[in-house]
């Protein structure tokens, strides 16, 4: 395997925090959004009678534990993603690409913004940057067949 695919497998790998955390997000807001549905369900007027379902309570409770415990099954992973990211990362002899490999992937920040808050040129960040993925010890074995 070539030095740019064993990178993109690597860049891959790192995402994997970003990416949970993300499905946390869409989580919480799908919760969110139930439970603004029972609290001001819509209302239909079309001068039809319409039946009361008993159920929908039931219903809602149901749908809110599947969302809460689907919640806490990606804060785990998420948690477990994030201890196996920053190991990797501590690990690193050279501080600025820790730095670097944090604020890309833990903290989601643009190359533009990481070379502002590190004092840098853009030019130089993608530098460190690329030292950072040769330096950092993500094997195959941590990929795996994503």
């Amino acid at each position: 395997m070539e030095q740019w695919e064993i990178n993109e497998k690597r860049k891959e790998y790192l995402r994997k925090y970003r990416s949970s955390k993300r499905r946390e997000e869409r989580i919480l807001e799908e919760i969110q959004r139930l439970r603004m549905d029972k609290m001001f369900p819509s209302v239909v007027f079309d001068d039809m009678p319409h039946a009361q379902n008993h159920k929908d309570l039931s219903n809602y409770a149901v749908l809110i534990d599947e969302q809460i415990q689907e919640l806490k099954e990606e804060r785990l992973e998420r948690a477990k993603t994030y201890t196996d990211i920053e190991k990797k990362i501590r690990e690193m002899a050279d501080d600025n690409e820790q730095e670097l490999l944090r604020l890309r992937y833990i903290q989601g920040k643009s190359f533009e913004e990481i070379a502002v808050e590190m004092g840098y040129t853009y030019r130089h960040i993608t530098s460190i940057h690329g030292k950072a993925l040769r330096n950092i010890d993500i094997t195959e074995e941590d990929w795996g067949d994503e």
